[in-house]
């Protein structure tokens, strides 16, 4: 248990299904045990954008795409909300690394479980766990709970 005597649930958030079924499972643990929640989301620039994107839509409109940073604030601040509207208490915390995992170790050192989706957003749709939730088991100083979405085959 932390020093705050607060239990601590480390929350990886992607705005994927799996991290929103992991994220519903901490809501849930954390209310059964008084405790609260520290959302990690990680970000980051894709090679080469310099410049924001500038797209032009079909008719002929344009428009400038958000940046990955903006998106990730987004998601986490709907997922900060979603978990304070619920009665848990939830902060947040941007990351802009290449590695996830990092980012969700590093917040966890002083946590009392990190839960994870059993998947994010990467490009291999038939994988039943990540590369992000795989590192996170292996090298967390902490229990891991890896969550599957209820949609998940």
């Amino acid at each position: 248990m932390t020093s705050t005597g607060s239990f601590l649930i480390v929350v990886g958030f992607d705005g994927s299904e799996y991290s929103q079924a992991a994220l519903d499972w901490a809501m849930d643990e954390a209310r059964q045990r008084n405790g609260r929640l520290r959302l990690v989301t990680a970000w980051n620039k894709p090679p080469m954008a310099w410049y924001p994107a500038v797209l032009e839509t079909a008719a002929g409109e344009i428009a400038a795409e958000e940046s990955p940073e903006r998106i990730a604030q987004t998601l986490q601040g709907e997922a900060v909300k979603s978990a304070e509207d619920s009665g848990v208490t939830a902060t947040g915390q941007l990351v802009g690394t290449h590695s996830p995992a990092s980012a969700i170790l590093d917040a966890a050192k002083d946590a009392d479980l990190i839960v994870v989706g059993s998947r994010g957003h990467g490009g291999f749709p038939g994988l039943h766990v990540g590369s992000v939730s795989t590192q996170v088991v292996n090298h967390a100083q902490c229990p891991v709970l890896v969550v599957r979405s209820n949609g998940a085959r």
